[in-house]
């Protein structure tokens, strides 16, 4: 059946779905040009740092997996506001947070619920829109990551600077409230998943999907793209501020740089992809990357401008490979086991991430001028997982057909 959402709705749909991202972006990206406030603020080292960062992917993981037993049991828009409400709360515990370990916990149920949400924005997608739009729709939501390093963590890091570190996790909680309201309106029921027929056991959909070769390539190729960012991402802004010689106040440079270039990529990119292949295009932005993730973990001691080159062209080239590669995994799922693959994506991506990040803390170390050793040993764990990624794709099948949608009414 042909997808019954006009193209201004779906406009309206995707619009309303990378408002959702934004918010939970945000949450992840925040910690990570935090890091110097944080380490100064409790004291602690790279380690403890890696931990923070580690807590919110490991639990993404873990609610991921669990919801992969139920989420294809329940109509997608309810699901994802519950979702999204009990984020919202636990965001605003992060900001509340008396010290470390609290502030770990409220991380940590923080990933719990994000993780979730996320799984679930990629699983609506794959529902309703057809395949021969399905890598430009993941675009217009990917300029969530765009929007949030433009405007989001620059507005963030000037709240903690002149305020408190508490300032940024206050905002989102507030954003999430309006964009509950948002979702609520504009967002589709969508029911046509749901089997009449009763389940035997919660972990039916899970041994369904993971009985398919296909899934399995799918979430392995999750893994190693994941990988191959998050052992660099989260120590940018430390290294920047202790090797590169970068101020702390012009770190939000980094971020409005970067994303005003990739709210123009995500777009191309998503375009590029539709119309000349998935697998191509991604292919050739993750060979690109190579450069980037290079020169950012080896260049020391550069002028600003040189430095935003180099992480302008890390943001839109790792980032921008992850718009066909999500496009590819979404639909390699069976349509019927798309919520429950997606669930247990989520969890693949959230666990490759706090694995990456936890790692990547242990391999480097910090000296007492504030410099990063062994961030270069880093550089070149990302590049060989990107490289297997690159050799892994071609063996993923994608089942090129339109969502079945029966109901899609904004309620």
């Amino acid at each position: 059946m042909e997808n019954t959402l006009s193209l201004q709705k779906e406009r309206y749909l995707l619009l309303t779905l990378a408002g959702i991202q934004f918010s939970h972006i945000l949450d992840f990206m925040i910690m990570m040009p935090l890091g110097p406030i944080l380490i100064d603020a409790f004291g602690i080292g790279t380690h403890e740092f890696g931990l923070l960062v580690a807590s919110y992917s490991f639990s993404a993981a873990f609610s991921g997996l669990l919801a992969s037993t139920f989420v294809d049991r329940f109509e997608r828009k309810r699901l994802l506001l519950i979702m999204f409400s009990l984020f919202g709360v636990a965001t605003l515990a992060c900001g509340l947070a008396p010290g470390y370990t609290s502030l770990l916990i409220a991380r940590g149920l923080a990933g719990a619920f994000g993780g979730v949400m996320g799984a679930m924005v990629q699983t609506i997608i794959g529902d309703v829109i057809p395949f021969v739009r399905r890598a430009k729709a993941s675009g217009i939501v990917s300029t969530a990551f765009s929007i949030s390093t433009i405007a989001g963590v620059p507005l963030s890091l000037w709240l903690a600077n002149h305020f408190q570190w508490r300032a940024p996790f206050i905002l989102i909680a507030v954003l999430s409230i309006l964009f509950i309201m948002i979702g609520s309106r504009i967002l589709p029921e969508l029911r046509q998943h749901i089997s009449v027929h009763k389940r035997a056991h919660p972990f039916v959909e899970i041994f369904e999907v993971v009985k398919d070769f296909n899934h399995l390539r799918a979430l392995l190729f999750t893994g190693l793209l994941l990988f191959s960012g998050f052992t660099v991402i989260p120590y940018i802004t430390i290294y920047a501020v202790g090797n590169v010689g970068i101020s702390l106040h012009d770190i939000p440079l980094i971020y409005l740089t970067g994303g005003a270039a990739t709210l123009i990529s995500a777009r191309l990119i998503g375009h590029w992809a539709d119309l000349r292949g998935k697998i191509e295009i991604y292919r050739l932005l993750a060979i690109t990357a190579l450069v980037p993730l290079f020169v950012v973990t080896n260049i020391g001691v550069a002028p600003l401008w040189l430095w935003l080159v180099c992480t302008t062209a890390f943001f839109v080239l790792v980032s921008g490979r992850m718009i066909p590669a999500m496009a590819i995994i979404t639909s390699a799922a069976q349509p019927k086991l798309r919520g429950t693959f997606m669930s247990l994506n989520a969890s693949i991506q959230q666990l490759a991430s706090g694995l990456a990040s936890t790692l990547a803390g242990f391999i480097i170390t910090q000296n007492s001028a504030g410099q990063i050793i062994g961030y270069e040993k880093v550089g070149y764990v990302a590049i060989t997982a990107n490289l297997l990624a690159v050799a892994f794709v071609v063996r993923i099948v994608m089942h090129d057909q339109h969502p079945v949608v029966t109901d899609v009414t904004p309620k």
